[in-house]
């Protein structure tokens, strides 16, 4: 099977997005050290403590998650999730950086760090997918106990699970189940 991993320009949403196991409840981020470690991995200055950094990360998580599961659904963002996305976006603002190549590229605004330019990166992270045509491609399972993000790279794009393997046959399984069930 090819690899879920979500091209560059998403990768640092579907690693944020997975920092929550939901069927185990282990989340990354609320772990000792907080957010330090996917901040660092992704070059990000880290903060002082503070609840509000915590607290921003875990709402971006939640609303990027409702978004991914808009697209396995093929479906609109929810109202308020597009909401929440654009009030984090708006407080991480991105600047467009000029190479000597002649190229560009976005960029979190100078002076971010911590939450708000990990926020900046994955908004210009969406922003590149978008243009590319990737975006909808990252997806959440459909299974309610799982949610992992995904990268859909099926010739369709109409995967609905993580993994056919554990996740879609569980869901063949209890749709065959309750078929059986409704004809006896």
């Amino acid at each position: 099977m090819a690899s879920r991993t979500a091209p560059d320009s998403l990768r640092c949403v579907q690693d944020l997005v997975n920092t929550l196991d939901i069927e185990t409840g282990a989340d990354a981020l609320s772990a000792d050290g907080g957010p330090g470690a996917l901040l660092r991995a992704y070059g990000v200055a880290e903060p002082g403590p503070g609840e509000g950094e915590l607290e921003a990360l875990q709402t971006l998580r939640e609303a990027l998650r409702e978004v991914c599961l808009a697209h396995t659904a093929g479906t609109g963002v929810p109202e308020g999730t597009a909401r929440t996305l654009e009030r984090l976006f708006a407080a991480a603002p991105l600047v467009l950086a000029v190479r000597p190549d002649g190229g560009a590229a976005l960029r979190p605004a100078a002076g971010l760090g911590g939450a708000a330019q990990f926020t900046a990166r994955i908004a210009a992270g969406i922003a590149t997918a978008v243009a590319d045509g990737t975006w909808t491609r990252l997806k959440a399972c459909e299974a309610h106990d799982c949610r992992w993000v995904f990268y859909d790279r099926s010739p369709a794009g109409r995967s609905r699970w993580c993994t056919m393997a554990v996740c879609g046959s569980r869901a063949k399984m209890r749709t065959y189940r309750a078929r059986r069930a409704e004809s006896e």
